[in-house]
């Protein structure tokens, strides 16, 4: 019996961490972030951004443009290495490919958001500026410690077109980019303008009440284990994305060869639910607050900019492009987060917390340095380290040994060293990883120190 309650205990521990992120971080944070991403990797010429890579660049541009490349490419940890691979392979110097690879993943769109919105903007903020720096710095190191193989390399890598193009971003390209992002940044940010009530429409009832009650009983909330159950707000939401799922099944499983209505419908599901996730919703005594705010009014306008922009601006061969981009994204990395999330939950309820206080509750450079190992050999895909951080974070870790880990994860795994190394070979790969490992811990114990 004992057993039972336990496991039960633990199940409700995982459907609470999941049905709170789906109810709330899926849909304000990562589903316009999807958006944003597919737009970049299908409407973003590459070779704007490539050709500054190349052996001929000034360092003072080809570095910040390394390093900024990972956001505009919309990277994560998995298609960072063919990239890199590729521009090193068709003449990048070392250093700016390096850079490139570390700095990726860290700035990558959705993962600097989904920091954001979990876990909060001092560590979103710390995570991009960090490892820009660093990740400059690990590339000028490497330039200058392998300097006579660079220029070797330089004079058998034949130059590619990758670099001489002289490719630009069109103008619909960045205003279409700056309203789905005004959608993110409207969606996710925390301030009075956008949070505070215009007016409040009254739904009445004791139903709602009684709603609540039970999916609280079902789901209890257990701030203490970072569980924030399920609001009426929030199972509604999570009913709109099973309808998104199934139709998207139809409307996004082909969309390259053309949009239907199936894709016409699912677009309208997810413009409906965004809208819906908008509203300010409370339960009251007299029955359901339904608050319009800010948040609601400029999704509204910001989405009626968007299917006109896309409408108009766009070939039917553009949208198709870029929402299957999207579909893409959320095929690869949708299910490993549920996974994830759900076994990020449960392990709240397992791990002692005294254990993550004990090891990285202080910032130390010993905790950091286990905060790096760990991100290391228990790799997570992209993404799934956010929840897994916020799981330590409730038990206890310190913020500063967090960004440590936060930043190694995504750089560094078995088997990205294993693919590193098969590209510039055993010595160069050592380097890196050794000063990604110590880049990463004085990354922690830096913003360990600032925020004190």
């Amino acid at each position: 019996m004992n057993f039972i309650s336990y496991l039960t205990g633990l199940l409700q521990a995982g459907l609470g961490g999941l049905a709170a992120y789906l109810a709330a971080h899926v849909l304000l944070c990562l589903l316009p972030a999807f958006f944003i991403a597919g737009a970049l990797a299908a409407l973003l010429p590459k070779e704007a951004i490539t050709r500054f890579l190349g052996r001929d660049a000034s360092p003072w541009i080809s570095y910040p443009a390394s390093a900024l490349g990972g956001f505009l490419l919309a990277v994560c940890s998995c298609t960072i290495m063919p990239l890199f691979a590729s521009i090193y392979k068709k003449g990048a110097g070392i250093g700016p490919a390096m850079t490139f690879l570390f700095v990726g993943p860290a700035v990558n769109i959705l993962a600097i958001s989904f920091t954001g919105v979990q876990i909060g903007m001092d560590i979103a903020l710390a995570r991009i500026v960090l490892s820009i720096i660093f990740g400059i710095l690990i590339g000028l190191v490497m330039a200058w410690v392998f300097r006579k193989d660079d220029q070797e390399h330089a004079r058998e890598a034949a130059e590619s077109q990758i670099f001489a193009a002289k490719a630009t971003i069109p103008t619909r390209t960045v205003v279409f980019f700056l309203l789905l992002l005004g959608v993110l940044i409207a969606g996710t940010l925390q301030v009075g303008l956008l949070r505070d009530v215009i007016w409040s429409i009254q739904l009445p009832g004791s139903w709602a009440v009684t709603l609540q009650a039970g999916l609280d009983k079902i789901i209890p909330p257990n701030p203490a284990l970072g569980i924030e159950g399920v609001s009426v707000q929030g199972l509604l939401l999570i009913g709109m994305l099973v309808l998104i799922g199934l139709a998207s099944i139809k409307g996004f499983r082909k969309v390259e060869e053309g949009l239907t209505g199936w894709t016409y419908l699912t677009l309208g599901l997810i413009t409906l639910t965004l809208v819906i996730a908008s509203f300010g919703v409370s339960v009251t005594d007299q029955g359901l607050a339904l608050g319009v705010n800010g948040r609601l009014i400029s999704e509204i306008l910001l989405f009626a900019a968007i299917w006109w922009v896309s409408a108009k601006a766009f070939s039917a061969a553009e949208r198709q492009e870029w929402l299957w981009e999207t579909w893409r994204f959320v095929k690869q990395i949708i299910p490993l987060l549920i996974v994830g999330v759900f076994a990020a939950s449960m392990a709240r309820a397992l791990i002692p917390a005294s254990w993550i206080q004990t090891v990285a509750g202080r910032n130390t450079v010993w905790a950091n340095l286990v905060a790096v190992l760990f991100g290391v050999f228990m790799y997570f895909p992209t993404l799934v380290e956010v929840p897994v951080a916020q799981t330590f974070l409730s038990l206890g870790m310190h913020r500063g040994p967090l960004l440590a880990y936060l930043l190694a994860d995504p750089e560094l795994s078995l088997q990205s060293i294993l693919i590193t190394n098969s590209v510039i070979g055993k010595k160069k790969t050592a380097l890196y990883v050794s000063m990604v490992t110590v880049f990463s811990t004085l990354s922690g114990l830096i913003f360990g120190w600032l925020i004190r």
